[in-house]
């Protein structure tokens, strides 16, 4: 995938390797991509492809100690990698937040929903927290989440996967970052919340023109979201393209593979609302 001067996330020249006792053993290499404002990137391919790894290194989130990662990252021309933890703060929930796949591990089960909202907000803005409360009020409601007010008092285990998982989104999207990653974001799901979750994303896609990272193993959510895609197999990309491309003339024998197996829950398009 070429690099151009549109592209808000740019990865060149990607290179991670984990240093074991043995020397080191290299997790991914030669990946290359961009991402357009408010473009949907699909990254694609089995467990232990890389998908991951790429992801924790844009986000500079891996050990550094253990870890080796060569190559630039840019958003919106600023280098990401190499950067301070403390720099890094800033910058991941503010211009660039992660969904990951498992809701309940982003949250402090001893916290409330609102409380863990509104810290969130304040930690990046200059917000006191009644301004930060009606903010995240006012991002749930856009979003079409119920009963915000009531959501904000919950704790954690008090709601669904389905639920907490577009709280979570909520909270990624509140400070309109430039780019969300999201890993995996429906697999722990039921089939209606995941499709709430996919519509979710790309309405915060649509209104506020972010760029979406979405990383998934099933093509079926792919085909559904993403405007390009990217195919990984062993920490390398094997193919790019765009998803109708990818999809009527997949080129690389593991694209077709991958293509076969593909589940078939998105494949009858149907009206879908945003309330449980």
């Amino acid at each position: 995938m070429e690099v151009n001067d549109r592209d808000i996330l740019n990865v060149k020249d990607l290179h991670v390797q984990v240093k074991t006792d043995n020397g080191s053993s290299t997790l991914v290499q030669d990946i290359n991509f961009g991402i357009e404002k408010g473009k949907i990137l699909g990254l694609v391919g089995e467990s232990g492809s890389g998908k991951t790894v790429t992801s924790m290194s844009i986000l500079q989130l891996h050990d550094k100690k253990n870890m080796d990662i060569r190559g630039s990252i840019t958003l919106q021309g600023r280098e990401l990698n190499g950067l301070e933890n403390k720099e890094m703060r800033k910058i991941r929930g503010k211009d660039i937040a992660f969904i990951m796949q498992n809701p309940m591990n982003a949250f402090t089960p001893v916290f409330t929903i609102g409380h863990q909202f509104i810290e969130t907000i304040k930690s990046h803005t200059l917000l006191n927290k009644k301004q930060a409360k009606k903010l995240a009020i006012d991002v749930m409601e856009s979003v079409n989440l119920p009963d915000p007010y009531k959501l904000l008092k919950n704790y954690p285990f008090q709601l669904s996967g389905g639920m907490l998982q577009r709280v979570m989104i909520a909270m990624a999207a509140c400070l309109q970052p430039s780019v969300i990653i999201a890993d995996e974001p429906t697999t722990a799901l039921d089939l209606h919340s995941q499709l709430l979750v996919l519509r979710l994303l790309d309405k915060i896609r649509s209104e506020y023109g972010t760029s979406i990272l979405l990383i998934s193993h099933d093509l079926g959510v792919i085909s559904e979201m993403a405007d390009d895609v990217i195919v990984m197999q062993h920490g390398r990309i094997v193919e790019t393209a765009n998803v109708l491309e990818l999809f009527d003339n997949p080129r690389h024998e593991y694209t077709k593979k991958l293509l076969r197996t593909r589940p078939t829950l998105y494949s009858q398009k149907q009206p879908y609302t945003y309330m449980l």
